[in-house]
């Protein structure tokens, strides 16, 4: 990979001489997006600003047909077997949600979730139990984090209707063993729902080869626009499920009693939708696949090795995850004793431009149940460099040494 030519494509590197360089390492929260992507969406509306699927006009017809090479081009990404196994969603929270209200539950159902899931794939099932008398399992890790299969497999029994997954996550990096946990879920019967949020981006996902039934993503941190997001379910599922939102283009007919809902991925896709979003997502995700992931991940893990050596030399500092970095992909997690995680990343701003993230990272209950009050992250991408690892690490010595 060309990594001078690959960060021309980003505006945010073309900065103008009396700007701050800093450095961004926060791409677990929101990526940069490239100008292929910007443009699309920027062509949307200035030519063809119409909506899909209901005008007869050229525009319209226009609009359509982008909005469907997107679906097919996402199709294409995560391997589906036709591109009307992807739905459009808003972002992960919504794939997500869009599962917990369709699928029928019984009361005594068990869903299973990992002891470091986001609150995205949290909060929904603690709401589900409340509503429909469901069980809530939590597989705990290992204590380096990584992901343990024998506390899976005893928890794991025909009571479970739902596992329910962070396949990467963005708490450490992390990636699962899908393909052993989806097995393993479908010989108890049991359907698998897989948080890709962190996981699409960096690596490349076959959802036929994996076997999992429903897999969701969020744009905003692939290249693609914020608002913008996949649920990926096996066909036969996505006709079963009854429809989270309904109105209109998720109707063939109705009368004033009745109505005849369209076939997936129609019926889940209420209201005049983002498409501008869409299309800069069907971009984002070629640009992805042209880039190729073995080169994606091949220098995220040189970032990641390097980071990580040089921050086990500062005193009093601890790794959240498994010490070896080719674990944890492009996130690096960390705090300092004493040091309060939110003043590090204040400070690591101000003095060099370098951009982290602070806090709990939607990951609450982890830090709750081990009395961790936070951590820094730094997430990287494809973009970053040596030289802004560099700048990080001389950034957090001069922390550390201030504090």
């Amino acid at each position: 990979m060309d990594l001078t030519r690959v960060r021309q494509d980003f505006p945010f590197f073309q900065k103008k001489p009396d700007q701050k360089t800093g450095a961004y390492f926060d791409n677990a929260c929101q990526t940069l997006r490239p100008r292929q992507v910007i443009e699309a969406v920027t062509r949307y509306y200035q030519e063809s600003s119409a909506c899909s699927g209901r005008s007869m006009h050229h525009l319209a017809a226009e609009v359509t047909r982008q909005y469907d090479q997107a679906r097919a081009t996402l199709a294409r990404f995560l391997g589906a077997a036709k591109k009307e196994e992807i739905v459009f969603t808003r972002n992960t929270t919504e794939g997500i949600n869009l599962v917990a209200h369709a699928l029928d539950w019984n009361a005594g159902d068990v869903v299973l979730l990992t002891d470091k899931e986001h609150n995205s794939n949290l909060i929904p099932w603690q709401m589900l139990a409340r509503r429909a008398g469901v069980e809530l399992r939590v597989v705990p890790s290992r204590p380096d984090n990584t992901f343990d299969m024998d506390a899976y497999s005893r928890l794991l029994d025909r009571k479970v209707r739902l596992v329910s997954f962070g396949f990467t996550s963005n708490l450490d990096g992390v990636t699962l063993p899908a393909a052993e946990i989806i097995k393993k879920a479908h010989q108890v019967g049991a359907l698998v729902l897989l948080d890709a949020a962190q996981t699409a981006p960096h690596q490349r996902i076959h959802v036929r080869a994996l076997d999992v039934d429903f897999l969701a993503l969020s744009g905003h941190k692939m290249l693609g626009p914020s608002g913008t997001g996949v649920l990926y379910g096996k066909y036969a599922l996505l006709e079963k499920l009854q429809p989270f939102q309904v109105g209109g283009d998720t109707v063939a007919s109705s009368t004033y009693t009745t109505c005849e809902f369209l076939p997936p991925p129609e019926k889940f896709e209420a209201g005049l939708q983002d498409y501008a979003g869409i299309i800069g997502l069907g971009v984002a995700a070629q640009y992805l696949m042209n880039l190729g992931f073995d080169a994606i991940q091949k220098q995220e893990w040189l970032l990641n090795r390097a980071l990580t050596s040089q921050l086990l030399e500062i005193p009093g500092l601890h790794l959240i995850g498994p010490s070896d970095p080719a674990l944890r992909g492009g996130i690096v997690s960390f705090f300092i004793e004493g040091i309060d995680s939110h003043r590090i990343a204040l400070m690591l701003d101000q003095m060099a431009g370098v951009m982290v993230r602070s806090g709990q990272h939607c990951v609450h209950s982890w830090f709750h149940a081990r009395q961790i009050a936070g951590c820094v992250r730094a997430s990287m991408y494809f973009y970053n460099t040596l030289d802004e690892v560099s700048l990080l690490v001389d950034s957090l010595k001069k922390i550390r040494k201030v504090l």
